[in-house]
């Protein structure tokens, strides 16, 4: 899959309505699209045969099979689709079985769409982290890779830096989608000077969460313009 083409995800829950809520959500997430739903195992299976999965957006309890019986079934195979467990179970021991499993994410239900659309977001920069060279440079480069998927713990924000002016900035972002703003349209929706936006949108820039393209059409040099890495653009 090239970078440019959507994350084609299969939807797995045996309960209609949130089989149905679950691909609405997908499907409102720039860069992915439903390539079917299953409600059982084998409904699930049949679809992985007949064509190319990304991501299957898995429930545990299926009414033929245990959800984590098709994610073995997917590492025996050899199989590179990722999985992402969405479910109410919170035992630890399934917990266990879903990494030993290689499964991606442990979503547990019930969510919101904004936990929802985060764990889409960090899974789309995961793949586009992995869509480059052949090999990593050095280890800050995995360790980045493996803090994407696993989200980066609040105290990692450069000295100076806030999270409540870094969320704001990404609200800020995402509330203009799918156009870009500029450090000085960033700068007056959050209230704070255009060099403090800036400094939050090359952060998040250098981090892989935003991307930087120029803004033609006034006069001088172009302006630079900041959009989510999840709203169909990439890093250049």
């Amino acid at each position: 899959m090239s970078p440019q083409e959507p994350i084609r995800v299969l939807v797995v829950d045996d309960e209609p309505l949130i089989a149905e809520a679950h691909r609405a959500y997908t499907e409102k997430v720039a860069g992915f699209v439903v390539a079917g739903v299953a409600m059982t195992a084998r409904e699930a299976m049949s679809l992985l045969r007949a064509g190319p999965i990304d991501l299957v957006l898995l429930d545990l309890n299926l009414p033929d099979k245990h959800g984590l019986e098709i994610a073995r079934a997917l590492r025996a195979a050899g199989s590179g689709t990722d999985v992402l467990a969405v479910t109410s179970n919170r035992d630890i021991a399934m917990i266990r079985q879903a990494v030993a499993l290689g499964v991606t994410h442990y979503l547990l239900k019930p969510f919101t769409f904004a936990a929802f659309r985060d764990k889409l977001d960090r899974y789309a920069q995961y793949r586009r982290q992995l869509a480059g060279s052949a090999e990593v440079a050095a280890q800050h480069e995995v360790d980045r890779v493996f803090a994407t998927l696993r989200g980066a713990p609040p105290d990692t924000l450069p000295k100076g830096l806030d999270a409540s002016t870094f969320d704001l900035t990404l609200a800020a972002l995402r509330s203009a989608e799918p156009a870009g703003l500029s450090a000085a349209e960033v700068a007056a929706r959050t209230g704070t000077s255009r060099v403090t936006a800036r400094r939050y949108l090359e952060h998040l820039a250098e981090a892989g969460r935003v991307v930087r393209s120029p803004r033609y059409g006034g006069p001088g040099r172009p302006e630079v313009e900041y959009r989510p890495a999840s709203a169909g653009t990439h890093r250049p």
